[in-house]
């Protein structure tokens, strides 16, 4: 038998049982306790929105580093998006280049085509991918003379680009950029998110 309220009245003791309470005395405590909840559970939500659509900035310039393997010399790049420079026989490419907030994890990754002029004067495509800062070696340019890689970004735009990036990719896929080449930054932006665990050796 459970009980709800003791009271003392010339040192004897009296009990009321719960199911004599009334109901309505409750009822209004629990109905506000409901609805604090449902108004904090949903200004967390409000409040965590412009957060993702901050978590990434577009900006104009790529910025790399070009090693030429046979003289052992290191030259920065600073590219433009969707203009090209030439490093020894590579012409490199950026299409786009995101980074992110100071106040945020750094992850700084651009969408690259690097193409090899030939001895006759044609072009080959080498490289056409997502190029990664924090991990360049992840997924860099492969030649037997030159080597490139992704260093920072420069000059964001004043728009931060939403996480969707409609604007961005339908100016890669005008630009030659693969749509389903979207799907490599995608997956390494979840990845990059996830916390890393520490080997013990």
């Amino acid at each position: 038998m459970r009980w709800h309220r003791v009271s003392v009245e010339d040192k004897h003791i009296s009990m009321t049982r719960l199911s004599s309470v009334p109901k309505q005395t409750t009822a209004p405590f629990g109905g506000l306790l409901r609805w604090a909840g449902l108004s904090a559970a949903a200004g967390l939500m409000l409040g965590a929105w412009p957060a993702a659509a901050e978590d990434k900035i577009e900006n104009r310039v790529a910025i790399f580093s070009a090693l030429d393997k046979v003289t052992a010399t290191i030259r920065k790049l600073e590219v433009p998006i969707g203009e090209t420079v030439e490093f020894g026989a590579l012409k490199v490419t950026p299409r786009v280049c995101y980074s992110r907030p100071p106040t945020v994890q750094p992850k700084t990754t651009s969408f690259v085509e690097v193409e090899e002029v030939q001895l006759d004067g044609t072009q080959t495509r080498i490289f056409g991918g997502w190029m990664f800062a924090q991990s360049p070696g992840l997924n860099a340019v492969e030649h037997p003379v030159f080597d490139v890689w992704l260093t920072d970004c420069a000059a964001p735009r004043n728009a931060v680009a939403q996480q969707q990036m409609p604007p961005a990719a339908a100016e890669g896929a005008q630009e030659g950029v693969a749509p389903d080449a979207y799907d490599a930054y995608d997956a390494y932006d979840a990845q990059a998110d996830q916390p890393r665990r520490r080997i013990r050796r």
